[in-house]
């Protein structure tokens, strides 16, 4: 099968970094959202994105023209009628993730592939809202998308190997790495990062030493460039929370609660850098 035709449903910050990635690889895309004024929003941030790289030379004005003349911006899902291939990039929300499924699955035709940018929630699940599930399939893009080499490509129970092998070469295509991945709660990625991310929440709430303090440890004694409390306000503290309950619901193992300071947080509508407030300040 070969993909021409693009369709990412959610133009924020994942939505319209992996539209950009395909454009830039030579994809007619659609960047689809509920209003348009997200939509814009999106092709603003791709716009800055490509201006920025063109001044760091990395890119030539016309390969920037032409990327910004393969992008569209919709607001209407029926739109999905035009693709080989939806990479939905919606909220972190099952029952939201299986509306729009099954809604394509009633608009696209019938050769397309859906695929959910999902960071933990089981592909499985969200094909059986299909009568595709052979075509459903997981790519999860790593954050900011247009830097990050790695895609997790998540095979669902009735994946196909044909299917998989389309989206493994169409990965490498947008010059990114395709690791293949088994449907487990967290993945491989977000199962090792958030309890990481939880147990430094813990050393806080605990009292073992400072924000900064336990960011330095990791940053100088682990060599890891960000760290974890400063990462998780860069993700979103209802992110972290909503993917820990993910893992812990999942695994039903108590290794994966939640820190209570981490639900705190969230509740008093700290969420990190996105609301000015987290760990850290950024008013």
């Amino acid at each position: 099968m070969n993909i021409k035709n693009v369709m990412v449903i959610g133009a924020g910050q994942m939505g319209s970094g992996i539209a950009q990635v395909c454009a830039q690889a030579g994809f007619n895309v659609y960047l689809n959202d509920l209003k348009e004024e997200f939509v814009q929003k999106g092709m603003g941030v791709i716009a800055k994105n490509l201006t920025r790289s063109v001044e760091k030379g990395r890119m030539s004005e016309e390969d920037k023209t032409a990327t910004v003349n393969r992008l569209t911006a919709s607001t209407d899902i029926e739109d999905a009628k035009k693709v080989d291939l939806v990479i939905e990039a919606a909220v972190e929300n099952m029952e939201i993730k299986t509306k729009i499924f099954a809604q394509l699955d009633e608009i696209t035709p019938e050769h397309t592939i859906l695929a959910s940018n999902t960071s933990s929630l089981p592909i499985t699940e969200i094909a059986a809202a299909t009568k595709r599930p052979k075509q459903v399939i997981g790519m999860h893009f790593m954050n900011p998308v247009p830097v990050m080499k790695l895609v997790e490509i998540i095979r669902g129970l009735a994946t196909t190997d044909e299917v998989y092998q389309v989206i493994e070469d169409m990965t490498k295509s947008l010059n990114k790495v395709p690791v293949e991945v088994e449907d487990f709660p967290g993945f491989v990625s977000n199962r090792i990062l958030m309890p990481m991310i939880n147990e430094a929440i813990y050393t806080l709430y605990e009292g073992v030493a400072s924000k900064e303090a336990i960011d330095e440890v990791m940053k100088l004694g682990m060599n890891h460039p960000m760290g974890p409390l400063t990462l998780a306000d860069f993700i979103g503290l209802d992110t972290c929370l909503y993917i820990m309950e993910t893992l812990h619901e999942g695994f039903g193992d108590d290794k994966y609660r939640p820190c209570p300071l981490l639900r705190k947080y969230v509740k008093a509508g700290w969420l990190g850098k996105k609301t000015g407030r987290g760990f850290y300040s950024y008013e």
